[in-house]
């Protein structure tokens, strides 16, 4: 087994967090938790106030100032324990979900550990192509009918124009035709977000089997009736993993790290017994089990 194979196996993701979550531990403070006595704060820790300071001052801190750094983290650290043992944190949703996120950040950064190789990105795209397969490109004529000036006779003038039309040439003049519109006579190779942008929602899906060449109709829209020409129709391919190979990543780094989320919650699930009690006011028959027949 290669060493890249070894690496994602699921058992060694598990090893690599319990390691880093006691290597993070011990960063902390190692024994000094917060029901202990000793604050220790670690040279990691002391570069990483360092890192902080530099990052937003942009010069390393002097000496008088990283005294000042480790002071007020002192203090801090206090404050926290203070506060623990006080049961402050007892059922606060800030202080809940500041842990989770920190908990879970430790653990995602597990799935940036192995780079996907191309055999794994090629799969991915592959299984997963409605991400960035483009749809299909439609390129148009429409004649504008509007419906609120032509009234009752606004269906029936859409009929006898589109037999008009398709006795003519494919290719014939439509410049005098209809009523005027802001809206373009043509369309060249727009994508099914761009037309319904224009027209309004569900008006490529109104055209979508439209044969190429012929005159169809009428299609409504968010403005009247429309007589449409699809000129031509050009089918959506899925591009080459080169052309897009930092989006597909991201993607497939995305949904890698979901899944390693999952996994450990599942495995840790199994340390825990779950009990779900019932809710306050709720029915006597709801709260008493079923008797088996």
């Amino acid at each position: 087994m290669g060493l890249r194979s070894v690496l994602r196996e699921p058992l060694l993701h598990f090893a690599v967090i319990g390691a880093a979550l006691f290597g993070w531990y011990q960063w902390g403070g190692g024994e000094s938790g917060s029901g202990s006595t000793r604050i220790a704060i670690t040279g990691g820790h002391i570069d990483h106030l360092a890192a902080s300071y530099a990052k937003a001052w942009r010069r390393p801190p002097t000496e008088v100032e990283l005294k000042g750094l480790i002071d007020d983290w002192v203090r801090e650290e206090i404050a926290i324990r203070e506060a623990v043992a006080a049961g402050l944190d007892q059922g606060d949703t800030i202080i809940r979900r500041r842990l989770r996120q920190k908990f879970e950040f430790l653990i995602e950064d597990l799935a940036q550990a192995v780079p996907p190789t191309d055999e794994e990105l090629s799969a991915w795209l592959v299984a997963n192509p409605s991400v960035f397969e483009p749809g299909p490109r439609v390129t148009l004529r429409q004649i504008y009918l509007n419906s609120d000036q032509r009234g009752p006779s606004a269906a029936a003038d859409a009929a006898a124009l589109l037999d008009r039309l398709n006795s003519a040439d494919p290719d014939a003049e439509i410049d005098l035709l209809g009523d005027p519109t802001m809206l373009p006579p043509a369309i060249d190779r727009a994508q099914a977000r761009d037309i319904d942008r224009l027209f309004g929602p569900g008006f490529a899906d109104q055209i979508a089997g439209f044969v190429p060449g012929a005159w169809s109709g009428p299609v409504k829209s968010v403005y009247g009736l429309h007589l449409v020409q699809v000129r031509e129709r050009i089918e959506g391919a899925l591009p080459a993993l080169a052309e897009i190979r930092p989006l597909v990543e991201r993607e497939f780094l995305t949904e890698r790290r979901q899944q390693q989320l999952d996994a450990v919650y599942e495995a840790l699930l199994a340390k825990y017994t779950v009990v779900i009690e019932p809710r306050h006011g709720a029915s006597a028959a709801s709260d008493s089990p079923s008797e088996e027949p």
